[in-house]
């Protein structure tokens, strides 16, 4: 059951709450019950369960961790789904293949779905929300990055001029600006929410290739570089940028991200099996904690920090 253990990574930082800043992380897994059915991208309801997408099996599920019980509700077929997020209103997922977003109401496992406006935005890719509820996302092979107002349903799609980029990761700033990766090529990328205008910001090294994304207290941008095997943080002001070659090194593959209430970033090394999850805290600039994956892990894709644990 190789495939579930990306997502029990997550799920095992998000629920201990002494170890998610501390020097020794401990790892727990809950195995999903669907083999081969991809889960991943975890989001955490207001009663501590754990919400995920199974992308090859076309479903939603959640986790209750305190008795370990799954709950699946159904996509249809081909959804692809690939990225989910929660909130009061229900479950938002990235319907992937079928090129929209979805909200689910579990209740009532109603689902109601926002398509793109556009025929060419095909896939949309990772999501998050803003300070006023609005979804801000990524489209990988489409070029493109959106932004769904919910009060509405309106979507706007903002077209990346260089070719090829790839747009991945997505966090939104203190000041509501989306900041993304462009796994394509050597970029970060930021939109100015009322004008929908795209700014770059071109890496110093042609050879880099972010992939997930964050936002440090102080207003930084960091981010993972997964072709080169090192973590990085670019200076919005002045575009400086400043890079830590990861413990394993150029073949270490970091993917995962997130950043913890200390303010210590998180990143999961997945070119090491088994994968190995990293702390840095920014204040020394040094790596401060590793823990491996029990299971081996895979490839942790995403994660997230669960403050209330």
């Amino acid at each position: 059951m190789k495939a579930f253990h990306h997502l029990l990574l997550l799920l095992a930082v998000a629920l201990l709450p002494s170890a998610v800043d501390a020097a020794n992380p401990v790892i727990s897994e809950w195995p999903v019950p669907w083999e081969d059915t991809r889960p991943r991208d975890p989001a955490v309801d207001a009663n501590g369960n754990v919400w995920f997408v199974g992308q090859r099996g076309d479903y939603i599920a959640s986790l209750d961790p305190k008795t370990g019980k799954f709950n699946r509700f159904e996509l249809e077929k081909g959804t692809g789904p690939h990225n989910l997020i929660v909130d009061n209103r229900g479950v938002w997922f990235a319907g992937n293949r079928k090129g929209y977003i979805g909200l689910l109401n579990p209740a009532t496992r109603s689902i109601r779905k926002f398509p793109m406006p556009d025929s060419e935005a095909k896939d949309p890719h990772t999501l998050t929300f803003d300070a006023e509820g609005d979804i801000w996302f990524t489209l990988q092979a489409s070029n493109m990055v959106g932004k769904l107002e919910t009060a509405t349903g309106k979507v706007y799609l903002a077209r990346l001029t260089t070719p090829g980029s790839r747009p991945y990761g997505i966090v939104i700033d203190s000041k509501g600006k989306p900041w993304f990766n462009e796994f394509g090529t050597n970029k970060i990328g930021t939109i100015d929410p009322a004008t929908m205008k795209v700014r770059e910001y071109t890496l110093p090294n042609s050879g880099a290739r972010g992939r997930r994304i964050e936002v440090g207290t102080d207003g930084t941008v960091w981010y993972v570089d997964y072709a080169r095997g090192t973590l990085a943080r670019l200076d919005p002001a002045s575009g400086a940028v400043r890079e830590w070659e990861t413990p394993s090194g150029s073949g270490s593959l970091p993917y995962a991200m997130a950043r913890g209430a200390s303010g210590t970033m998180w990143l999961v090394e997945t070119g090491p099996q088994p994968n190995r999850l990293i702390g840095f805290d920014p204040r020394t600039s040094k790596f401060v904690a590793s823990a491996e994956v029990p299971s081996g892990g895979s490839t942790v894709r995403h994660m997230i920090y669960h403050a209330p644990s």
